[in-house]
């Protein structure tokens, strides 16, 4: 390992403290950091919302020579810890922090689809059907709609509802960013 170049390293947040502890990191270290974040709308009971969420929760990586910052990060409002194993924190490679950097071409977060493809497990969060689980049949993007398979009154019944009134189940990053998932 080489302490004479900075290196990558992943540090550890505190839930829902990505920002805040990158932030700090560079305001009161000066430190390089690289917090990936996806922009997406998400149905909720008081209806359609635009949230921010990290890439990796409870994580971020910080550029930095360790032997001068691992006391400094550590102390950082916002951070837990830094990522390591027994004594050994181990180095975030630069190609792995380069490819992540080149889907995300700036430091705004990228614009995600809210995954309502064929086949995806939806709750529905408004109307009559409030709670129901369905499957997504297809979606209707010019009417903003989708049409969904639910259990009605005992038999599969077919539906047609608008989109933001639905709740995918089960999603992962990787379903939601295909290009990393392939790479």
């Amino acid at each position: 390992m080489q302490i004479d170049n900075p290196a990558w390293y992943c540090a550890r947040t505190k839930p829902k403290h990505e920002h805040i502890a990158a932030a700090n990191v560079q305001k009161n270290l000066g430190l390089e950091v690289f917090n990936p974040r996806l922009r997406m709308e998400r149905a909720t009971q008081r209806g359609i919302v635009r949230v921010v969420e990290p890439l990796f929760p409870c994580y971020i990586f910080v550029r930095c020579l360790l032997a001068e910052s691992v006391d400094s990060i550590r102390h950082v409002t916002g951070i837990s810890s830094l990522v390591h194993f027994g004594r050994r924190i181990p180095i975030v490679p630069d190609g792995a922090i380069e490819e992540l950097r080149q889907c995300f071409e700036s430091e705004e977060p990228m614009a995600v689809q809210d995954g309502l493809v064929a086949g995806a497990e939806v709750t529905i969060a408004e109307g009559a059907f409030l709670g129901y689980s369905a499957r997504v049949v297809r979606a209707l993007p010019a009417m903003r709609r989708v049409q969904i398979l639910l259990d009605f009154l005992g038999r599969p019944t077919l539906a047609e509802v608008d989109r933001s009134s639905l709740k995918t189940l089960n999603h992962k990053v990787a379903d939601r960013l295909p290009l990393l998932a392939t790479r």
